[in-house]
This record gives C-alpha cells, structure tokens and sequence, in this order.
C-alpha cells in the first residue's frame, strides 16, 4: 500500500525521544514521510535511534534548517500545511477538509508550541479537544493521536475506508 498523504514536520522538538517515537508512529501510520526543522534532532542522535527503533530507517525524512522555506517548499509540491495547535480557530481532525490533502502537519517545540509566525503561515490549524486540567499532551502523543485521525479522514475523503 502507497504511504497516506501525510507528512509532519517536527519544528524545534528539543527531545531526541520525542523525535524517534515520532518516526515509529509515523511508519506505523503508513504517513509519506518527516520533515526535522530548526534545532529538532535527526537520526543520527543516539536518542532517536534508541526509541525510533530501526523507522528512522525505513520513513522517508530530511532536515530543513529553516521552517519557512521546508513551508514553502512543501506548499510547491502541494501539501497544505496544517499547524497541531490549541487555538480557537483550530478545526477538528474529522473536520479537515477533503481538498486539504496531501498535508504537512507541523508540530512545535515541547515548551511553546508552535510559534505564531509559522502559524501564520499555516494554510490552517487543527486541534485535538483537551478536557482534563492541564490541557495538554505530550507532543509525540498528540502526534499519535492526530496522525491516525487524519489517516482516517484522508482514507474517507478518497473512499479507501
């Protein structure tokens, strides 16, 4: 089976650990590949390798040193470019529009998140509901959760079910 239309893109992660449950969920998923932007660890950290297990091997990534121009480059080849963020304005992953794919979900940093300049520059936001007190997930959770909500929508939207 092809690789879903997905790419993420995991921007200033500052875990190596973060970055390698990232690559094992992302070959789990079947997603098309990873882009590492600015200080996020590649494969070649000792810390990715250790949790990614041998996926950092088989998903397709390269590193972009600077998120706009991995933005732009993935908005030429087609992708929209989704940003996983808790904002008003975020829809959710069952509402992501059909014509929305092939798309590049970015991720943020561990601490703030993703940075108001690269959501601006998003084509849009979705968010995952948060009903405990902290409101939040760590981010290879959220990636987790987010990469097989999509995987889900994009496999509705083209009729593979």
């Amino acid at each position: 089976m092809p690789p879903h239309p997905i790419v993420v893109v995991a921007h200033d992660l500052r875990s190596a650990h973060n970055v390698g449950s990232i690559f094992r969920t992302a070959d789990s998923a079947g997603l098309a590949g990873v882009v590492l932007t600015g200080f996020t660890a590649t494969p070649d950290h000792r810390g990715v390798a250790k949790t990614a297990l041998g996926a950092e091997d088989v998903v397709p990534w390269r590193h972009v040193a600077d998120v706009h121009d991995a933005l732009r480059e993935l908005q030429a080849e087609g992708y929209t470019v989704a940003a996983l963020e808790r904002v008003p304005e975020a829809v959710g992953l069952g509402d992501v529009p059909d014509g929305a794919f092939p798309l590049a979900l970015v991720l943020g940093n561990e601490v703030h998140g993703v940075p108001p300049d690269v959501l601006a520059a998003a084509d849009l936001v979705v968010g995952i509901p948060q009903y405990g007190t902290k409101a939040s997930l760590n981010v290879s959770v959220a990636f987790g959760v987010a990469a097989y909500g999509l995987v889900a929508r994009v496999r509705e939207a083209v009729g593979s079910g």
